[in-house]
This record gives structure tokens, sequence and C-alpha cells, in this order.
């Protein structure tokens, strides 16, 4: 027997394996992915993923990297006489070379996660994705995981040009997809989506694994 009548789901860690590094792993030295992924760098890769989330083009990411990194536009940084030898004139054409394989990043879904979509509808509870990501990875990720076209719709950030835990994302959910709160549960992995999820009227439960969730969702 179903808990709720509805579960609105994350995408990232929730039900999508998301490895951003992959696409990169093979094709650059690993110290210029270490470069690109450095969390101490105010402008790295990590403060775009969630310009990303929140509507940026890859074009737009690309050129602000350079601008705050002092390289031109070519990818040059000043003194570097245009060889392309600076860390940070690697790190931006790893950027590059990291959107145009983007899609490797969705590894694959995590372990039960098919099986508790599928199972959720057969009992007749619907479903429904709510993410900070961007359309065109929600979009690859469907192509690639038949289980993810169970879900009914999904609001994406990028696309509403707003993130979570933002309430007024929570609200647009939850009138698009015409779902009651009080009977509809949120799943995320971040504890503040989940508590951004209960305050805004819905169930909201922290993801840790698919068979925790199940005995939450399903009796």
């Amino acid at each position: 027997m179903a808990a709720f009548t509805d579960v609105i789901f994350d995408f990232c860690d929730v039900l999508v394996d998301w490895k951003p590094r992959v696409p990169l792993e093979g094709q650059v030295p690993a110290e210029v992915i270490d470069r690109l992924f450095d969390r101490a760098d105010p402008y790295g890769f990590w403060h775009y993923d969630e310009l990303s989330d929140l509507g940026w083009s890859e074009e737009r990411i690309l050129a602000d990297y350079a601008v705050h990194h002092g390289l031109d536009d070519s990818g040059n940084g000043e003194g570097d006489g245009g060889d392309g030898t600076t860390a940070d004139t690697a790190a931006l054409r790893a950027f590059r070379r990291y959107f145009e394989r983007q899609r490797l990043a969705l590894v694959g879904m995590l372990p039960g996660m098919p099986e508790l979509l599928r199972d959720l509808d057969t009992a007749g509870v619907r479903c429904w994705g709510l993410t900070n990501f961007t359309v065109k990875y929600v979009d690859a990720a469907r192509e690639l995981f038949p289980a993810l076209r169970l879900l009914k719709d999904v609001v994406v950030s990028s696309a509403e040009r707003i993130h979570k835990p933002d309430q007024e994302i929570f609200r647009r959910a939850i009138t698009r997809f015409g779902v009651e709160p009080a009977h509809t549960a949120f799943v995320d992995d971040k504890p503040w989506n989940a508590q951004a999820g209960t305050a805004a009227g819905l169930t909201g439960i922290r993801f840790t694994d698919a068979a925790s969730l199940r005995a939450r969702l399903l009796d």
C-alpha cells in the first residue's frame, strides 16, 4: 500500500548518479581536472555549475570563466605568449571539452531506484521530478534511462531561472503538477532541500538509499 498519492523526486544523487569528472578522465591530465574542479576557486566548475542550473548558457559560462581567470577569447592568458601552457588556459580548454562530452557524466541510475519508480507507478502513485539541473541534462537522462520516463513531468531549475531551496520553485511544481501537498512526498539528498519541501507543505524526505526510501513510500 502506498503512503502518498504523489512523489516528487530530485534527480542528482537520488535518481541519477552524476559524476562530472568522468567526461574528462582520459581526455586531459589529472592535474588539469583537479584545477577545474578545485572548490577553493571561487570561479571554478562548482560556481558555474550553480549558474548553469539557473539558466546560464555554456557559451556565457566559458566566457565568464575566461574573464575571471585573466584569459582572452582564445583562452590565452596575459604573458603566456599564446602557447597555452598556463594552468587556467588548460582548465578552460577542459571546461569546453566537458560540455562536449557532458552526457558521459550520467553514469547510471542509483541502485534500486528504477525498480522503486516502477513499483510506485504500478501502485498508482504519480511520480514527478523537481531538480536543480539543466533541461539538456534532464532530457539526456530520460533518453538514457527508460525508468525516468515514468515521471509525468519535471520542473527544471534552468528553465525556471530559480532553484531549490527557493520556495517559489516548490510552489510552481505543486501548481504545475496539480498535487495535493498534504498527500505528496518530496525526496532530495540534500537536507536543506528536503526541509524546504516540508516548508512548502510537502513531506520532505532526505534520501539515503533506495531501500530506506521504499520503506517510507510503500508498505
